[in-house]
């Protein structure tokens, strides 16, 4: 279990949590409130997936040359785009997280955990201790932990 998580707020933005998410290098966080206790959780798919769905609007012939042709940062001359690259960053993270979030505690075991991450298709599952997001188990978590007590 990581217990430095990395978090996101609910007012956060897509921008700031795509940076966020790089700094970190991490494929997705919880979503706490002020008391730390978990409201959500937003991943890399949840981004993507708004992105496909605002393509999918702009219904241009040639897609693939819009939405990713260069970076949201930068300027954008097609007005569409630009308004819509706008609209995604600017958009706050409690409009596209997921809010029925699975989670374990601390005394779950490793195999408990991992079972219901395959079983689901999870990559992270919050540690809540009382209501309190207290860490996370990711897939990155387990694998590690398959060799480090064996070298």
């Amino acid at each position: 279990m990581t217990t430095q998580v990395v978090t996101l707020k609910a007012t956060s933005t897509v921008r700031q949590a795509t940076i966020k998410f790089a700094v970190n290098n991490i494929s997705g966080a919880p979503v706490v409130d002020g008391k730390n206790h978990l409201i959500g959780i937003l991943s890399e798919n949840d981004i993507l997936n708004l992105i496909v769905k605002y393509q999918d609007q702009l219904g241009m012939e040639n897609p693939a040359l819009y939405m990713l042709a260069c970076p949201m940062d930068e300027e954008i001359e097609d007005e569409r785009v630009r308004k819509i690259s706008k609209e995604i960053s600017e958009m706050t993270i409690d409009e596209i997280m997921t809010t029925d979030v699975t989670t374990t505690t601390p005394d779950t075991t490793v195999m408990e955990v991992l079972k219901m991450m395959v079983e689901k298709g999870l990559n992270r599952v919050p540690v809540l201790e009382r209501g309190v997001l207290v860490g996370i188990v990711s897939r990155g978590d387990i694998i590690f932990s398959i060799y480090r007590r064996k070298v």
